[in-house]
């Protein structure tokens, strides 16, 4: 079974860069997609960048050309590069491989707060 922590969030301005980290246990992690989710106070939780075993990658419309995921498979941890960060993408911030998203199995989470 694999484990995921996700650190790197906090409080920062419009405009303003955060990356993010997701530390996986087992050795599964370099055969798995990863994504990255949010959400939301009062919404539901949404995909905003993905990338595969091989290292393609998709973003959600709202995030593209400001977030980039990528992934260290030697020491398991996919990251989430956050720049030009708007209000908007303040949300509790989660990574998840497809099994896990299915099993309904998340993390704590790592919270990103925006400031206008």
């Amino acid at each position: 079974q694999v484990q995921l922590v996700e650190s790197g969030g906090g409080l920062v301005q419009a405009g303003g860069s955060l990356r993010l980290s997701c530390a996986a246990s087992g050795s599964i992690f370099s055969i798995n997609d990863m994504g990255w989710y949010r959400q939301a106070p009062g919404k539901q939780r949404e995909l905003v960048a993905a990338i595969s075993s091989g290292s393609r990658t998709n973003y959600a419309d709202s995030v593209k050309g400001r977030f980039t995921i990528s992934r260290d498979n030697a020491k398991n941890t996919v990251y989430l590069q956050m720049n030009s960060l708007k209000p908007e993408d303040t949300a509790v911030y989660y990574c998840n491989a497809p099994g896990g998203v299915a099993a309904g199995m998340w993390g704590q989470g790592t919270q990103v707060t925006v400031s206008s």
